[in-house]
């Protein structure tokens, strides 16, 4: 790759796990200034030391963080320091192991590269804190943590572990070339296997790791038994055993990782029901559980799993109400089920060479987003949120349940507040306080969600900045939602429609529904039962002689 190849990618990466970039200078009265060099030199130590500890990466000296290069303004001798500073123990200790050179742009100006692979080691700054790489940030690291991330990190070697008698032949190179669609010729993947540490040149000859035979090989099972994905749907809502086995179908997924994931997606999404989801004031059908959540349990299984159990694949077990994703290993700390939970913004690789692989071919978004992600758009729709769990002490579970928190009354009336970008926690608590005539405590917040004081007293005065909720009096412990959003929703436009047509009815049909709406039987039937569950009708009789009647709600809103 040449300078000015080099240069236009930097410029045009976002910034994340694998990459970052710092500049030389910094903002004075509007203009720029040239940064002190010990100030640039421990950026630069402190980015490389997180990256080392976590997945390895790659930083830029020298540029804006929109990209645009501003070069490296300071003298010889401070560029020396700036480029020595990581392997310095008055910087970092133990010193990294890294790479740098030094780049002209072609107005001129001087950038610095840096790249750190991840280390078998735990690295600190010389200030004695421990920081951590999670997506575009330096993490602190508890010290209390520390000796829990030194017994992960022999976990990576695994990856990096050569088996006998593999050979480049092993590893199917078009499955490469066609996965990376810049590769050009076939020499090109071999290169690509060794940019990205997957093989390794010995006595003449390219070797494969266990990390480039398990996403890239012609017969991964060959060197993991049990690297697959095994999938069962259960008739019922929990498993039975003996003469009541209740296995409804049952598939063993065994790919190279690379395409593992794509291909288990393909299998398993033929056994995903639709179910019915509010859009707007409408129910619609849709799949009973959002792509993004249960896809990116299946990703976090294949990219975080324990690799050196051999014995156990990844599973994923579904039922009628819910969806079990099993992963060998417990989560490599500091991760753990408790902070999972908790949705906290974590991540460490226990197989960084196979993370990083998976990102680049785009299965994996922002590291430490993804688990936060899942618990935001499960409650976005109104779902209960993933919870995280320890099997004994060899396998991580995360389950999704299909069961809204809501009935379809709540659920409608939350749309108003989708604007406000509000958590899950807040959602509920006005769900909760709506049903107990619009007011809540505190002590009540605490309980309902599982918050301490602090956490319950900072979320309420969001509320309260946004306009959703006020104190019942001057330093009162009372708190109720504004009379405005407790203001019924309008009916539903086809309820509307047939008001309009038919007046004030005293009760209506399934026939009338038809007539005036040109649906069917079937049709009308849903859209009965949902303004039912939404409190606009009573029914009343039962079958063919069943009939509605409008709430107090429904004539309230006319």
């Amino acid at each position: 790759m040449t300078d000015v190849d080099a240069v236009n990618r930097w410029s045009a990466l976002a910034e994340g796990q694998f990459f970052e970039r710092k500049s030389a200078f910094e903002r004075s009265g509007g203009s720029l200034k040239r940064r002190n060099a010990t100030e640039v030199a421990r950026d630069i130590a402190e980015t490389l030391c997180a990256m080392a500890n976590a997945d390895g990466g790659e930083l830029v000296v020298g540029m804006e963080d929109d990209g645009t290069p501003t070069g490296v303004p300071h003298p010889a001798d401070r560029v020396e320091l700036l480029l020595r500073a990581a392997g310095e123990r008055s910087y970092v200790e133990p010193p990294l192991r890294f790479q740098r050179r030094e780049v002209q742009t072609q107005d001129g100006l001087l950038l610095l590269h840096f790249a750190v692979e991840w280390s078998p080691e735990v690295h600190h700054l010389a200030n004695g804190r421990y920081v951590l790489r999670v997506g575009d940030s330096t993490m602190p690291f508890p010290a209390e943590q520390i000796a829990a991330l030194k017994s992960t990190k022999w976990q990576g070697l695994i990856e990096r572990s050569f088996p006998p008698g593999a050979t480049l032949d092993d590893l199917d190179l078009e499955l490469v070339a066609t996965l990376t669609p810049d590769l050009v010729d076939a020499g090109v993947p071999v290169e690509w296997l060794q940019h990205h540490r997957l093989v390794e040149g010995r006595n003449g000859r390219f070797v494969p790791n266990l990390a480039a035979l398990l996403l890239f090989g012609k017969d991964p099972g060959r060197w993991h038994p049990r690297c697959g994905i095994d999938f069962v749907r259960w008739e019922g809502t929990e498993r039975k055993y003996g003469a009541e086995l209740n296995i409804e179908k049952r598939v063993r997924i065994e790919r190279p990782l690379a395409t593992l994931i794509k291909d288990a997606f393909e299998a398993i999404r033929p056994f995903i029901r639709e179910r019915q989801s509010l859009v707007g004031l409408f129910f619609t059908e849709r799949l009973e559980y959002p792509d993004f959540v249960w896809q990116e349990a299946i990703v976090n299984a294949v990219a975080h799993r324990d690799y050196g159990i051999q014995g156990a694949p990844i599973e994923v077990w579904m039922f009628d109400d819910h969806i079990e994703v099993r992963s060998p290993g417990l989560p490599p700390p500091p991760v753990t089920v408790e902070a999972l939970n908790r949705r906290q913004r974590l991540h460490l690789s226990r197989s960084p060479l196979i993370v990083r692989t998976l990102v680049e071919l785009g299965f994996m978004g922002d590291l430490g987003e993804g688990i936060p992600r899942m618990f935001d758009v499960m409650e976005q729709e109104g779902f209960y949120p993933p919870t995280f769990a320890s099997i004994g002490a060899l396998s991580v579970e995360v389950t999704l349940r299909n069961q809204p928190i809501y009935d379809r009354a709540t659920l409608e009336w939350l749309q108003q507040f989708k604007e406000f970008d509000l958590s899950g926690d807040q959602r509920r608590l006005l769900a909760y306080a709506r049903a107990q005539g619009g007011t809540f405590t505190s002590r009540e917040y605490q309980k309902l969600v599982g918050i301490d004081l602090y956490v319950a007293s900072n979320s309420i005065k969001a509320l309260i900045r946004k306009g959703l909720v006020r104190s019942t009096a001057k330093g009162g412990r009372v708190y109720q939602i504004v009379e405005s959003h407790l203001a019924p929703e309008p009916p539903p436009e086809e309820l509307s429609r047939i008001l309009d047509a038919l007046g004030r009815p005293r009760i209506l049909t399934n026939q009338q529904i038809q007539r005036t709406l040109g649906v069917s039987r079937a049709t009308a039937s849903r859209y009965l039962r949902d303004w039912a569950a939404a409190g606009w009708l009573h029914p009343s009789g039962s079958g063919r002689g069943r009939s509605y009647e409008p709430t107090p709600q429904l004539n309230a809103s006319r």
